[in-house]
């Protein structure tokens, strides 16, 4: 027989048991923090028609999309969890109630060329709040407390949430009669962190912006000092245009906020490059960096956008929202060893029978489950070294062994894998320790 090779497409992951019980983890930590917050959780198809996704794609991403025909049906993949969500809330409005508090955590696919910590199929962890008509700033602060809370639950200290408003930058081209230049000036700005002040300014100068306007934005989003100093000093700039003035308010509204949400301030920082690539943000932009690996790239971005599901209804639905990029982040902390797999089964308990009749192991086991005990049986028939090294390579953390003299004491011999300590006990103790030790 002809064999073929096994093998996984390149931008795929796929993780050994060890890792995927990680990242499960990983996942149920945001989940958790979503759900303490109040947000609903929804779950739209993968596979949506082609007309609905691009609506709002474009450039870069529609050249990313894998898309297919079934029959008369053109279908596609989707490539971010927010285009979905505008169709479903455009579907659904008469139904939900607003400010409508979603999440949504599922994989995504976009065609782009595989790298390091870039992959093709990979999960998105997204939270929104849609307001009907209109949404209160405070939205835009609750969001950068969730960012701080769930990583914080990851076990990461140096992190920094980068905070902006469109606005101030939208203003200050408008000042300068740059305004049709704009979605290109931001796009130029968000990268300076990677390509510096010289490479911004030579890609500045090829959209044929004078010198002295590219000294003005080169001069704003390099605004420097503490929180409070930088927002003092976008006062200070004395930039008489409306929507300048306006973005500044918010920033400073949304600070404020922020501190009432207790998120320390060396967590939180503004900075007027963030710009994010995406131009449907229209006020307030977040990045979260590592501070001490920023070559990794954001490892949580998001915004406030005017309207939702203008491409789908007309109907004002202004929103709020981050995405968390679960496979890169975990592939991320995985590399720079910020986390560890420590854990290579869920099974809190592993029964190792002495005798063929399996039926006191079954029963035991299904003693322990009833009382939220994850329980495995080792069924197979080997020697007692092959079984104990079995739920030592798993890190399995306890063992029952049950012989013929367990069966006629009615205890069972429970061995703490860790420790080496074995000790006999009746089965309403193991479980009461069991249960103690969670």
């Amino acid at each position: 027989m002809e064999r073929t090779e096994p093998k996984t497409l390149p931008g795929f992951m796929e993780l050994l048991p060890g890792e995927q019980v990680l990242f499960n983890q990983m996942k149920e930590t945001i989940q958790k923090t979503y759900e303490k917050f109040g947000f609903l959780p929804i779950d739209t198809p993968v596979i949506e028609s082609t007309e609905v996704l691009l609506a709002k794609a474009g450039g870069e991403t529609e050249k990313q999309l894998y898309s297919f025909t079934k029959g008369d049906s053109n279908l596609t993949l989707r490539f971010d969890l927010t285009v979905p969500l505008a169709k479903y809330v455009a579907m659904h409005s008469n139904e939900l109630s607003f400010p409508f508090r979603r999440y949504q955590i599922g994989k995504v696919y976009r065609g782009e060329r595989a790298q390091r910590g870039r992959y093709r199929e990979f999960y998105q962890c997204d939270i929104d709040v849609i307001g009907d008509g209109e949404l209160n700033i405070i939205n835009d602060a609750e969001v950068p407390s969730i960012m701080y809370e769930i990583f914080r639950k990851l076990g990461l200290d140096d992190f920094t949430i980068k905070i902006n408003n469109r606005k101030i930058l939208n203003g200050l081209f408008e000042s300068i009669n740059a305004k049709e230049n704009a979605i290109d000036i931001m796009r130029i700005i968000d990268k300076i962190e990677k390509i510096g002040e010289k490479n911004v300014v030579g890609e500045l100068q090829n959209l044929q912006i004078s010198q002295e306007n590219i000294e003005k934005i080169v001069k704003l989003i390099q605004i420097d000092g503490t929180t409070d100093e930088k927002l003092q000093a976008l006062e200070n700039l004395k930039i008489e245009n409306q929507t300048y003035c306006e973005g500044v308010t918010e920033l400073k509204e949304v600070i404020k906020y922020i501190r009432l949400f207790n998120v320390p301030e060396k967590y939180f920082t503004v900075d007027v490059s963030i710009a994010r690539g995406l131009d449907y943000y229209t006020g307030t932009v977040y990045e979260t960096f590592l501070d001490e690996h920023k070559s990794v790239g954001s490892i949580c971005s998001g915004g406030r956008y005017n309207n939702l599901s203008e491409y789908y209804i007309d109907r004002k639905l202004p929103g709020v929202g981050m995405s968390i990029g679960l496979t890169r982040l975990f592939y991320i902390l995985n590399e720079i060893n910020l986390i560890k797999t420590e854990k290579k089964s869920i099974s809190e308990i592993l029964i190792i029978s002495m005798i063929q009749d399996l039926k006191p192991a079954i029963e035991i086991a299904n003693k322990l489950r009833q009382e939220g005990i994850n329980t495995e049986i080792y069924f197979d028939d080997k020697k007692i070294k092959a079984k104990f090294k079995y739920a030592d390579k798993l890190k399995i953390p306890y063992v029952i062994v049950i012989g013929e003299d367990e069966i006629k004491t009615g205890e069972l011999t429970l061995k703490n894998m860790e420790t080496g300590e074995q000790k006999r006990e009746k089965i309403e103790e193991v479980i009461g320790e069991l249960m103690n030790n969670e």
